[in-house]
């Protein structure tokens, strides 16, 4: 029987590998990397992990646990910027240096050049995860409903393409245009959803592997039938 309320053995630590993916993904989105001829942040590497617990987190415990993990995500990286930015502007010790930068001020610019956010990029950022993370577990919740809980890999797949194009298309959109042009903004898009559904497609068996064990362990699946889909209803 499927009760929203029940408490879940497993649920806090997938609620955990969840929001670290997310903060760690938010603080290395800095660097850019070359992959494959692609150039996208280095983000890529572990932001995909975010959905596949999300899909995780939908299939298993249902799209109202979900949702609540989702939001406990956006505020703790909103916890995370505050607090990186409240130490930015804190004034540096006079002993205080990093290797390969002898002084305070060469310090706290290179801590600046890291660690800073700029409000476009901040509000972008936060946007794209919302409307990403949310759309992906739609989908995927819809889904298993229409497929009476079969066919998980097409289910994972379809909800990440969904996904994972609107959060680059957001992300892209709102922290670039006016920056670079059009064809910048397109090619960059397509090459951050290209690399993380072909990265969540080639984890699909990993998926099957978390998502049957948890589904053992918790003895839950969930389906939405009556699900009230409504991303704000905490």
């Amino acid at each position: 029987m499927n009760t929203p309320m029940r408490s879940y053995r497993w649920l806090p630590f997938v609620t955990a590998v969840f929001v670290t993916t997310l903060v760690v993904s938010n603080i290395i989105a800095v660097k850019l990397v070359n992959l494959f001829g692609l150039f996208v942040p280095a983000a890529v590497i572990l932001f995909p992990v975010a959905y596949i617990f999300g899909d995780v987190l939908t299939e298993v415990y249902g799209y109202t646990r979900a949702r609540q993990v989702i939001w406990t995500g956006f505020f703790c990286n909103l916890i995370a910027v505050i607090a990186i930015w409240i130490s930015g502007q804190l004034p540096s010790a006079p002993f205080w240096s990093l290797t390969g930068f002898s002084t305070p001020e060469n310090a706290q610019q290179a801590y600046q050049a890291i660690l800073g956010f700029t409000p476009r990029l901040l509000a972008s950022s936060f946007a794209a995860y919302l409307v990403g993370e949310f759309l992906n577990s739609i989908v995927l919740a819809k889904l298993k409903v229409r497929t009476a809980g079969r066919f998980l890999w097409l289910r994972t797949i379809l909800s990440t393409i969904v996904g994972e194009g609107a959060d680059s298309a957001v992300f892209i959109t709102l922290a670039f245009v006016g920056i670079i042009p059009a064809n910048g903004l397109m090619q960059a898009i397509f090459s951050q959803w290209f690399l993380k559904v072909v990265y969540e497609t080639a984890a699909t068996p990993l998926t099957y592997v978390i998502v049957n064990s948890l589904k053992r362990v918790e003895n839950e699946d969930f389906f939405d039938k009556k699900t009230d889909f409504n991303p704000f209803k905490i």
